[in-house]
């Protein structure tokens, strides 16, 4: 499966996060992740994604946080 990563670079209402989400990026069934400094994650929302899948885009994540 293909897992698009977006999110608003001005969001000033949320703490950084970053949505995961199908090929339809759409909010349903999508995932979101909410990003430390340091680039670890906390998964507020799993959406459809699979344990193997949240751990890859953590993983992800945190490598490429800068």
């Amino acid at each position: 499966m293909k897992i698009y990563l977006y999110f608003t670079s001005a969001c000033i209402v949320e703490a950084f996060h970053v949505h995961a989400s199908d090929k339809k990026l759409s909010e349903s069934g999508s995932a979101k992740f909410y990003v430390r400094k340091d680039g670890s994650c906390e998964v507020q929302k799993r959406g459809r994604l699979n344990d193997r899948e949240v751990s890859a885009i953590e993983d992800f994540i945190f490598q490429h946080k800068d």
